[in-house]
């Protein structure tokens, strides 16, 4: 073979000849550096069809308390299927509480946690559940005075994920939250233990994805917040 072969020729001629991957080691020896050339260019009108599965049936099989656990069985585009496990779980909020403290420095305010799931103590920012019929700023606002008893004045959307989209159906919102007063205490629940924190924004950038700061869903609150920052836009 010569060379000149994009990726999706190559795959083609794999699949067309099934050969196992070893086998066709050989053909990605001749391969060109990867381009942008090499895969389709991303288009925002491009079709989905033909990754689409429907459903055919969902099975109930277990409440978590906190989440439930279904089976669906569903069919791709192509006539495969499988039965897939689903998590559905209320929506949830993340809170980005900024201020500039007496020194001019701007910081964070977090929490310092127990996790159950980890067996560790993690460092966060507030964050929590929509209750059904919840507005999320409403959730958002009434999670920050409940865990750290702040209210917020200023409470601005900066963004809404699929927190794991392979197999949870629920979305998570994040919220900046500016001009905050402290109006009360910590009204927590029952088994929940919560130290509320301070920490210069450059020291939480720096440690954040390590040690106690490896939390997955405040990495996504601080890309957030970066965005903000390096483009002054949500």
């Amino acid at each position: 073979m010569g060379e000149g072969f994009s990726i999706n020729e190559v795959r083609g001629i794999v699949q067309k000849k099934r050969l196992p991957i070893s086998s066709a080691s050989g053909i990605f020896e001749v391969m060109e550096k990867l381009t942008e050339n090499c895969f389709d260019k991303f288009d925002p009108d491009a079709s989905d069809e033909h990754l689409m599965w429907k459903d055919t049936s969902r099975t109930f099989d277990r409440d978590c308390r906190i989440f439930n656990v279904s089976t669906i069985h569903r069919v791709a585009h192509d006539g495969r299927e499988g039965d897939f496990v689903e998590i559905e779980s209320p929506d949830w909020v993340t809170m980005i509480p900024v201020f500039s403290g007496t020194d001019g420095v701007k910081r964070f305010l977090m929490e310092r946690q127990f996790r159950h799931g980890s067996e560790k103590v993690t460092i966060e920012f507030p964050a929590g559940l929509i209750e059904k019929g919840e507005k999320a700023e409403d959730a958002a606002r009434r999670e920050l005075l409940e865990e750290t008893g702040l209210e917020c004045g200023k409470c601005t959307l900066m963004g809404r994920i699929s927190p794991n989209s392979a197999f949870m159906n629920n979305h998570s919102s994040f919220f900046l939250m500016e001009d905050l007063n402290v109006v009360s205490g910590q009204n927590l629940d029952q088994n929940e233990q919560i130290d509320v924190i301070t920490i210069p924004v450059d020291d939480a950038v720096r440690l954040m994805g390590s040690g106690k700061f490896d939390n997955g869903m405040m990495m996504l609150a601080l890309g957030f917040y970066l965005r903000r920052e390096l483009t002054g836009r949500f």
